[in-house]
């Protein structure tokens, strides 16, 4: 079966897999939650990194390093997300900008994650005892990503995704109505990592090599540029995003000497022209918690005061 698909095509649907994973996750934190992150990727490598040392060093099949993986990142997660809880906006920006820093430069040169040389003999998964084909790999991932749209649906639609809705819109209000924005905020960055984490995993053993160059300021900037031209709280915006984005360096690569020029020069016209996203609805959902807001749903869902009469 895989000798009728192209290994090259296979190979760019798994990693643009990953980015859609990774796109949907930074967008429950930026634009469900109004969180600005610039250290995404942060996350994406403890992912990637702990997998795979659980996979070398603990010996650990794949089935099991993702999950452990993914739970890493979500305790990770809730403690990167706590320094988001006394600052906002472009003040969060840098410290998150800082941890992702502070996280490739440990990846880079702690001795367990390969240093500088990176990790490399990372196991592919395996099915009924023998190594996963490329195209069951490029399977899994899609289920993957057919899972984490599940879950960011269900979330986005739930009590929790409409306070999400109305903390991006306006904290202060939010937090006067009795909704508690503190857990909030940290359950989106801890919910967001866990996507990444998950998409870390997947990059780790479908590559079978990490280093601490994969994940850089460039790759947060990127995932932040996917959610920004699909539609910040879009999820059809983010898979959007993720694709074209993801797709961009190989549609240009003919012109590799200008494709950087034209994917900026695209970004720039686009948010020129349509700033909230090719698939967003910044009106709906500006609408949608204010409505909620002046019928009382936070009151009633997630304050957990007693009624007044």
């Amino acid at each position: 079966m895989d000798s009728l698909f192209n290994p090259y095509y296979l190979n760019i649907v798994v990693i643009v897999g990953i980015y859609v994973i990774l796109s949907l996750g930074l967008n429950i934190i930026t634009g469900f939650a109004g969180q600005v992150s610039l250290g995404h990727a942060a996350f994406y490598a403890i992912g990637a990194y702990g997998s795979a040392i659980l996979a070398l060093q603990g010996h650990l099949s794949f089935w099991l390093a993702l999950p452990l993986a993914g739970a890493l990142t979500w305790v990770a997660g809730i403690l990167l997300g706590l320094p988001s809880l006394r600052v906002r906006e472009d003040f969060l920006a840098i410290v998150t900008l800082g941890l992702g820093l502070i996280v490739q430069s440990l990846a880079n040169n702690l001795k367990i994650t390969g240093g500088s040389l990176g990790l490399g003999n990372i196991p592919q998964p395996m099915l009924f005892g023998k190594p996963m084909s490329q195209l069951s790999f490029t399977t899994m991932t899609w289920l993957f990503v057919a899972l984490a749209v599940f879950v960011a649906q269900r979330a986005l639609n739930s009590r929790v995704g409409r306070a999400w809705l109305a903390i991006r819109e306006d904290e202060l209000v939010a937090d006067a109505l009795g909704v508690n924005t503190t857990i909030l905020k940290v359950l989106a960055f801890a919910l967001g990592a866990l996507y990444a984490g998950v998409a870390g995993s997947l990059y780790a053993h479908f590559t079978t090599f990490i280093s601490a160059d994969a994940f850089g300021f460039s790759e947060s900037a990127t995932v932040l540029s996917m959610i920004v031209l699909g539609g910040l709280g879009s999820i059809p915006g983010s898979i959007l995003g993720a694709i074209l984005l993801a797709l961009a360096p190989e549609i240009l690569r003919p012109l590799a000497d200008y494709r950087m020029l034209i994917y900026g020069f695209l970004l720039v016209l686009m948010m020129r022209c349509r700033p909230q996203g090719l698939l967003g609805k910044s009106t709906v959902l500006r609408d949608k918690p204010r409505r909620w807001l002046k019928k009382g749903g936070l009151k009633r869902g997630l304050a957990g005061d007693k009624e007044t009469h």
